[in-house]
């Protein structure tokens, strides 16, 4: 009896200390530290089951999966609600690149007739985020994104998990798709231009800071197509088109080392501006810059992930930091037989469905955790 009641009693104390917040042992997220994140958060995670995942981790910030484009105040509103409801701030969503709804940003990427009419959607979705309290849009500005270029292979060094790599050489040579042509720099340089200058003031207004993801990859060259955003001069160029708070970039440590640059030094000039809007915390192996490369996991590549947290905290950044782009966890035989190319290649492409263990909850909750202990670490030495 007398150990029943103890139990009972280390039970009912400890109950109301894990009550407690987690900053009162470890430093956490405040005011002016990064805010870890993941997303988009997909239609079918929005309930109470599905933020129950992102709350377990440790996650309290997410980006929103950008259905039901071209967006409305209320419905984002709405959907900004029911996470908040649930333990969940969004800080970031993105205008369709992919699927149908992309061709807005495509009419407006390509300068083609449609531009006046696309420009306006897009001011108006960037007013929908700012009334529904979001406060970065994140956008692309691909002529042409050479995904073909990636191919996935198990990595001998991590038990055979699956890890994503990319070869120029093998689609150097592909032509330009009839949709898009072979589009040239100094064009689409232009375009950007007359976008930024149309929407930074509606962005402005709205109070919502605009955020351009650099190519990636980043060859010069994507199916014919010259590519604007492929060098840190390139994003020094874009942070010059328009001098506004709302002009800045997703700052990416994994393409900033795929491009040869210093991923510090990088994000100390991003961010002496005001101009990192979204960080991408990811890792990479680079063979040739800009042409070989692959995606690792993030305690295991040549960027040096304390580095980089270390800069953001100095810098006292404030906004999200997502470490995407997560492993596969490969347990499934079949899955490394059919990244056996018989023709002699390195591997191929893979959907992440294939298996449910590529792109799996444990792969990000791993790489939720690693970036969590790069913030609590760089949070203990700051100062010093």
């Amino acid at each position: 009896m007398t150990t029943y009641l103890r139990r009972r009693t280390f039970l009912a104390a400890s109950g109301a200390a894990f009550a407690m917040p987690a900053q009162a042992y470890m430093p956490g997220e405040g005011p002016d530290t990064p805010k870890i994140c993941l997303g988009p958060m997909v239609d079918t995670e929005m309930n109470v089951r599905g933020c129950k995942r992102f709350r377990q981790i440790g996650i309290t910030h997410v980006i929103l999966g950008n259905s039901g484009f071209p967006w409305s105040a209320d419905m984002l509103k709405a959907k900004v609600q029911l996470l908040k409801e649930n333990g969940l701030t969004v800080g970031d969503i993105v205008l369709p690149y992919v699927g149908p709804a992309r061709e807005t940003m495509r009419d407006i990427i390509l300068g083609r007739p449609g531009r006046p009419q696309a420009i306006e959607v897009v001011k108006s979705a960037i007013r929908a985020a700012g009334a529904a309290g979001i406060p970065v849009v994140e956008y692309n500005f691909y002529a042409h994104r050479l995904e073909e270029g990636y191919f996935h292979a198990p990595d001998p060094t991590r038990g055979g998990a699956v890890v994503e790599s990319f070869h120029y050489d093998r689609v150097r040579d592909l032509p330009p798709l009839p949709e898009t042509g072979a589009q040239k720099v100094d064009v689409l340089w232009a375009n950007l231009e007359y976008f930024l200058k149309e929407v930074v003031p509606v962005a402005e207004a709205a109070k919502v800071r605009l955020s351009l993801h650099p190519n990636d990859p980043p060859p010069a060259i994507s199916r014919g197509s010259q590519q604007i955003m492929t060098t840190f001069a390139d994003w020094k160029r874009l942070v010059g088109l328009v001098d506004s708070p709302s002009n800045g970039m997703t700052y990416d440590c994994g393409v900033s080392r795929e491009i040869g640059e210093d991923p510090v030094a990088v994000a100390r000039w991003l961010g002496e501006r005001d101009r990192i809007q979204h960080v991408h915390y990811r890792n990479v192996v680079v063979r040739r810059e800009r042409e070989d490369y692959t995606e690792v996991w993030p305690d295991n590549g040549m960027v040096d992930m304390l580095a980089v947290m270390r800069e953001l905290v100095r810098q006292k950044y404030p906004r999200m930091v997502h470490p995407e782009h997560a492993r596969g966890l490969n347990v499934n035989d079949n899955v490394v037989e059919k990244l056996r190319d018989p023709a002699g290649e390195r591997g191929t492409k893979l959907a992440a469905d294939e298996d449910p263990n590529l792109n799996s909850y444990a792969a990000w909750s791993f790489h939720a955790a690693y970036t969590r202990a790069m913030l609590q670490a760089a949070l203990l030495m700051r100062g010093t």
